[in-house]
């Protein structure tokens, strides 16, 4: 049975949270200076909020009975099949190593792409899954 759902990697995103936690507290109680505290708090507080969105984007990607389900922080959007242009890898070298993404182009130009963190995996086995679904 096929794959039909991709999400954040959940161990990932407990991560990010207990450092945004950890981070938040040091600032609170062990950063002495102004701006340090500062910093180490903007840092915590962007952790947290950074996991409590990947937390509710989950899934990010779903193959549904109506079309593709693309999770987003505020809401989940369809699109059916009829809407997509096509779906495609784009690789790139960054710092030294290969970088995969999954571009959805819709027919009314806009672009969705996904990461490695937003699948949980590789995006060129969600495409081989996508078109195995027929997209």
């Amino acid at each position: 049975m096929q794959q039909t759902q991709w999400s954040p990697p959940t161990l990932g995103i407990a991560a990010c949270g207990i450092a945004g936690l950890m981070m938040a507290a040091a600032a609170v109680t062990v950063i002495t200076d102004s701006p340090g505290r500062v910093l180490a708090g903007i840092a915590g507080v962007g952790l947290l909020t950074f996991a409590s969105f990947s937390l509710r984007a989950r899934p990010k990607l779903a193959i549904t009975g109506e079309g593709l389900a693309i999770g987003g922080w505020l809401r989940t959007r369809t699109l059916r099949r009829n809407e997509i242009r096509s779906i495609r890898i784009t690789e790139f070298r960054r710092i030294g190593r290969k970088v995969r993404l999954l571009e959805v182009d819709t027919v009314d130009d806009r672009l969705v792409v996904f990461t490695r963190w937003d699948l949980g995996t590789d995006p060129l086995d969600v495409l081989d899954a996508l078109k195995a679904a027929g997209y």
